[in-house]
């Protein structure tokens, strides 16, 4: 990791106006589609980190009760999933020994899913909407030749960075730099 540099910022003429040229991407040639946005997701990476950080702050203030909730909901739903399939010989011996407080923490935790529902959808949408935002943008980018030339640096390895980092954790290394 000692390795992995920052991508620098590109300026907002770059980024979406001035020099920057937008078209819908032929979408009968996948190949060519997921090229353009691999490499946008390279070149404006910092942007990109950037702007959806922005956009969760905002979504953020806008809603800060709602996004603790919702956060709050989903981290003791997927903690309580882990500790339930890490420890099923334990919830079933619970579950037989306990049957009425099972119920009622079915029924409570039902209630509160319900309940906190909102707020889940809130936190989802502070994540979801500016991923929605970048894969758009990285879609309808055009490439420049400076935009080709980085990624080619980074593809050959002459630099590391958080993205090509993340593309790679995802296998899709090889296609980002062609």
């Amino acid at each position: 990791m000692a390795d992995v540099e920052l991508a620098p910022l590109r300026g907002i003429e770059d980024f979406l106006f001035g020099s920057a040229r937008f078209q819908i991407p032929n979408i009968k040639d996948p190949e060519k589609w997921s090229n353009r946005v691999l490499n946008n997701l390279l070149y404006y990476q910092t942007n990109y980190f950037l702007t959806a950080l922005v956009l969760f702050l905002v979504i953020g203030i806008i809603h800060p009760i709602k996004m603790v909730l919702g956060f709050a909901a989903i981290s003791v739903a997927f903690g309580g999933f882990v500790y339930s399939t890490n420890n099923q010989w334990k919830a079933r011996k619970f579950k037989r020994d306990h049957p009425l407080i099972s119920v009622v923490v079915i029924l409570v935790g039902g209630y509160l899913l319900v309940y906190m529902f909102g707020a889940v959808i809130v936190f989802m949408f502070g994540i979801a909407f500016p991923l929605l935002l970048i894969l758009i943008h990285a879609s309808l980018r055009m490439r420049s030749m400076k935009n080709k030339i980085t990624n080619k640096m980074e593809y050959v390895g002459l630099k590391r960075t958080p993205m090509g980092i993340i593309l790679e954790g995802l296998g899709q290394e090889q296609e980002a730099g062609s």
